[in-house]
């Protein structure tokens, strides 16, 4: 039995362990002394995989580590986190702070593991592998949340306190997380790490911060004083969903039907402004996004966005660019002479002869900027809080009143003019996005504005079924023509007349 594996035995690469099989083989022996010997060579096959082991995470020399038994058994996680932390900022920061340093996730975990084996350090629930994925998740990402913010079909992560998180779905569900914070300080301190990457800071003296992740997640971030001590931070952490829209998935999902979907992407096609409005998480960004798509490569396209880019336009065939898009970003400073705004940016905008520009979101002074810009024959695209077609317009007024002092009637001149289409989207109690309604407003010859609804959603029913959802029943439908303005506008920019037909809605015979 014992000759069947001498071949193979490791004694045989070391010859003082040759001579010592041999002095064994040599004497009589119980068949209970050979099955120890049997047991012994186990062991140190054994032992050669773990020096193996220990080698390739850099410990080989220690005549401690994972695979032996711990000095501490079953000790609390977060006391553990707290000593490594000290121990990689005392030693190892710059892996913390430099982002650009090469390989730095596999030095911090090698020096994660080094530090965890030395000590001898055990988690009860946790294997060596899982406690180090752990701690390094806590202290180069960002702990549980790092699956949710990169995870797919997630559009937004609201923290209203450090152990009450809810995560929303694409799909419209909303759900409460079982997993949280350690406390409050755990919550501030990783939500730092998050700042960090937007180059902001908070603190007791900035307590409510604006930051991006990536340039499709953003973040707004409030602290102690502005909530409660036991509440310690409320975060809203926005993440814009990386999947390009078809028509045939808003057609799908019963958003707009592909009617609706034509005439909006002829008139950004043929030079006409388009505000879209809507709450928050209506879909307003997606409608934006996709209208975008549809225009021809031969467009000049000149985008402005807040802090963060989510907009990703250039298209590229066989590793060339082959639209011509300039994607711009406001910076955020204390310092005036270094802080440039959307304003700024819808400045330089004339400068680079787009056909078409587009401001993320109007949000205040900027909304006079972009109506200015779109009455001078540049169409502009972009996206507003409201809540009704009509009642945008009224919004843009108040916008525009934080940039400059004129009188309401003035205004609403000026944003009815840059703006003759607003599209109203809404998420509804079933969570489903609709596209509520397309409004033209058409300026009379007297000066006095016509709003005319093109297309409407018209809900028919509401109820609850029988296992509790609530259920929404509707249609979309044409409801009025364009005006002859608008038409006239859009044969002058080169619309062929077959389209500005379909345009119209055809009488009913009584």
């Amino acid at each position: 039995m014992l000759g069947s594996k001498k071949g193979n035995s490791v004694f045989k690469e070391d010859k003082k362990k040759q001579r010592f099989v041999s002095k064994i083989e040599n004497e009589s022996y119980t068949e209970a002394t050979a099955f120890e010997l049997e047991k012994r060579v186990e062991e140190l096959i054994d032992t050669a995989k773990i020096h193996k082991k220990s080698k390739e995470l850099g410990t080989e020399n220690r005549n401690h580590s994972l695979f032996f038994a711990p000095e501490s058994e079953g000790k609390d996680f977060s006391d553990v986190l707290k000593d490594v932390q000290k121990y990689i900022s005392n030693n190892y920061s710059v892996l913390i702070t430099d982002n650009n340093l090469e390989d730095a996730k596999e030095q911090m975990k090698r020096y994660i593991g080094k530090y965890v084996m030395d000590k001898r350090i055990a988690v009860k629930g946790m294997d060596g592998q899982e406690l180090i994925n752990a701690l390094y998740s806590e202290m180069a990402e960002y702990g549980f949340l790092t699956k949710y913010i990169f995870g797919r079909g997630i559009e937004e992560i609201d923290i209203n306190s450090w152990q009450d998180i809810e995560v929303q779905y694409s799909d419209g569900r909303n759900e409460k997380l079982n997993e949280h914070f350690d406390s409050p300080e755990h919550a501030i301190n990783v939500i730092r790490r998050m700042l960090h990457v937007s180059g902001m800071v908070l603190d007791n003296a900035t307590p409510a911060v604006l930051g991006h992740l990536s340039k499709n997640i953003r973040i707004a971030v409030l602290k102690t004083p502005l909530v409660d001590e036991d509440v310690g931070i409320a975060a809203s952490i926005r993440i814009v969903n990386p999947q390009s829209m078809k028509k045939e998935d808003f057609v799908r999902s019963k958003t707009a039907t592909e009617q609706m979907l034509d005439f909006l992407s002829y008139l950004v096609r043929y030079g006409i402004s388009v505000c879209v409005a809507g709450a928050t998480s209506s879909g307003k960004t997606t409608v934006l996004g996709w209208l975008l798509t549809t225009i021809p490569n031969n467009k000049r396209i000149y985008t402005i966005e807040n802090g963060s880019r989510e907009l990703d336009l250039t298209k590229y065939e066989n590793g060339k660019v082959v639209n011509s898009v300039i994607h711009t970003i406001t910076r955020d400073s204390e310092n005036e002479k270094q802080k440039v705004d959307q304003i700024t940016l819808l400045d330089m905008a004339l400068r680079f002869n787009p056909d078409i520009a587009v401001v993320g979101e109007m949000r205040g002074a900027e909304a006079n900027a972009a109506q200015e810009a779109a009455r001078t024959g540049i169409a502009v695209l972009t996206t507003i809080h409201a809540n009704s077609c009509e009642s945008t317009y009224r919004r843009m007024v108040s916008l525009c009143k934080r940039a400059v002092d004129m009188s309401d009637e003035t205004l609403m001149g000026y944003v009815t003019e840059a703006y003759p289409i607003i599209v109203f989207c809404k998420q509804l109690e079933n969570k489903e996005r609709r596209m509520m309604e397309i409004m033209e407003c058409e300026i009379m010859p007297d000066g006095t504005r016509n709003y005319r609804t093109l297309f409407q959603y018209i809900i028919t029913e509401n109820r609850m079924d029988e296992n509790g959802k609530f259920i929404i029943e509707g249609y979309h439908k044409q409801k009025c023509s364009i005006s002859k303005s608008l038409s006239k506008r859009l044969l002058e920019n080169g619309m062929p007349l077959d389209i500005i037909e379909t345009m119209k809605v055809k009488e009913e015979p009584f």
